[in-house]
C-alpha cells in the first residue's frame, strides 16, 4: 500500500473513526484502526465490538495512489505523529509487510503493525426502507435528552437513550431516576420503533454528525447504523424494555409560573457557587405571589439569595429545594426568553417547559431538605 493523501483529508477521517477505539479494549487488535486501499478510496475503520465506524476517503480526495493493499495502525500515537506532521500533505508506505513509513520531505516515522487477517470482520448492514432525518434536527434532539442518562452500570438500560418511532411522530428519552428529559419531534416516517441505543456511543455520534446533512438510520434487531456524508456509524443496542416513563410526567398542575430563562439561569448559577463540592448542590427556590427567591447556604463560607420576578397563576406561598446542577444542564436545552415551571408541591417534580414549544420536557425532582 502505498499514497500520499492532504494532512486535513486524513487528519478529519482519523479523528472521526477513532471514535470507536476504547481505552478499555481487551481484544489487542482493536486498539488499531483498519486502513484498506481500493480503487474506490481509502476505508478506514475503527472498533471496539459495540460500537463500529467507518468512514471512506474518496479517490478523488487522494492525491496520489500508487499501490492498493491493506494494514492495520496502532492508533495509541497516530493521531498525534499526523497533526504535527509539518507539512500538508504526507506519504503513507507499507514496507516489509507489517511497519508502515509516515513521511513528508523532512519528517518520517516507521510504525511496527498488526497483521490485518486478524481483524474481526465487521458487517456493516443497511435496511431496505431506512428512516431519514436532518442531522442538525438529530443532533438537537440529543443535545437535548443525552445529559440525563444515568452513568451508574447498576441498571444498564438506564445508561441509554430510549428511541421511539409511531406513526410519524419520534420520541427521545433519558432518565436517571433523578430527572428526565423528553424531546419530541414530527418526522416523515411510517415505522414503529422502540429502542435503547447505548448512552456513551450516541455521545460520540453527536460529536461526528455534520452540519445540515441527510442522515439514513437503519435499524435491526440488536444493531443500528447511521449513515451519513461517506460514513458508517453502526452501534449495538441496549437489550431489554425500557422503563414506561410516562406516567412520571404531571399533567395537572397548582402552579404555572413564567420567569425570563437567561435570568432565571444566572441566579441559579450564582447561588451554586455555594454549593460547589457539596454531593448534591442543593439550591432552594421560595415562590411567593409574582416574586421568587433563589437562595443557598454553605455553614462554612455563607449563604446567597437572589430575587425574580416572575407571573404565577397562584398566590400561595411554595417552598422546594433542588440540585442546581441538574437545573443548571436542563435549563441549558433551552433556547426561548420564557420558560414555564410547572409545580404541585414540595415533594412533586418540577416540570421544565417553554412557553412556545411543546416538544421538550425537563423534569427534576426536588430534594427534601429537613
Amino acid at each position: 500500500m502505498k499514497f500520499t493523501i492532504e494532512k486535513s483529508v486524513i487528519l478529519e477521517a482519523l479523528n472521526n473513526v477513532s471514535k470507536a477505539i476504547s481505552s478499555r479494549n481487551i481484544i489487542p487488535i482493536l486498539n488499531g484502526i483498519k486502513f484498506e486501499l481500493k480503487k474506490e478510496g481509502l476505508y478506514l475503520t475503527a472498533s471496539d465490538s459495540e460500537l463500529n465506524i467507518k468512514q471512506l476517503i474518496d479517490i478523488k480526495d487522494i492525491k496520489n495512489v500508487e499501490k492498493e493493499g491493506i494494514i492495520i495502525i496502532q492508533s495509541k500515537y497516530l493521531l498525534d505523529i499526523i497533526r504535527k506532521m509539518p507539512s500538508d500533505t504526507i506519504d503513507f508506505e507499507v514496507v516489509d509487510g507489517l511497519k508502515v513509513k509516515i513521511f513528508t520531505e523532512n519528517s518520517q516515522y516507521n510504525l511496527n503493525c498488526m497483521e490485518a487477517s486478524e481483524y474481526p470482520t465487521i458487517k456493516i448492514e443497511e435496511s431496505k426502507d431506512p428512516i431519514v432525518i436532518n442531522s442538525n434536527k438529530l443532533k438537537n434532539i440529543i443535545h437535548q435528552t443525552i445529559f440525563a442518562i444515568s452513568t451508574q452500570e447498576l441498571r444498564p438500560l438506564l445508561t441509554g437513550l430510549n428511541l421511539k418511532i409511531m406513526a410519524d411522530n419520534l420520541e427521545c428519552v433519558a432518565t436517571d431516576s433523578y430527572r428526565l428529559a423528553k424531546k419530541t419531534e414530527k418526522i416523515d416516517s411510517k415505522s414503529e420503533v422502540n429502542i435503547i441505543l447505548p448512552g456513551k456511543n450516541i455521545i460520540e455520534l453527536e460529536k461526528t454528525l455534520p452540519n445540515d446533512e441527510n442522515v439514513e438510520i437503519h435499524i435491526f434487531s440488536n444493531k443500528v447504523l447511521f449513515k451519513f456524508l461517506n460514513i458508517y456509524f453502526q452501534t449495538n443496542l441496549l437489550a431489554g424494555n425500557y422503563p414506561n416513563t410516562n406516567n412520571l410526567i404531571p399533567t395537572e398542575f397548582k402552579y404555572i409560573v413564567k420567569i425570563n430563562l437567561s435570568e432565571f439561569f444566572s441566579s441559579i448559577d450564582r447561588a451554586a457557587l455555594l454549593t460547589q463540592g457539596k454531593d448534591k448542590n442543593i439550591v432552594k427556590m421560595t415562590i411567593n405571589d409574582n416574586k421568587m427567591i433563589i437562595n443557598s447556604f454553605a455553614s462554612e463560607i455563607g449563604k446567597v439569595e437572589e430575587t425574580l420576578n416572575i407571573e404565577s397563576n397562584n398566590k400561595e406561598k411554595l417552598e422546594i429545594s433542588f440540585s442546581s446542577k441538574y437545573m443548571i444542564e436542563a435549563l441549558r436545552t433551552f433556547k426561548d426568553e420564557e420558560i414555564l415551571l410547572l409545580l404541585n408541591s414540595d415533594i412533586k417534580p418540577i416540570i421544565i417547559k417553554s412557553v412556545e414549544d411543546e416538544s421538550l420536557i425537563q423534569l427534576i425532582l426536588p430534594i427534601k431538605t429537613y
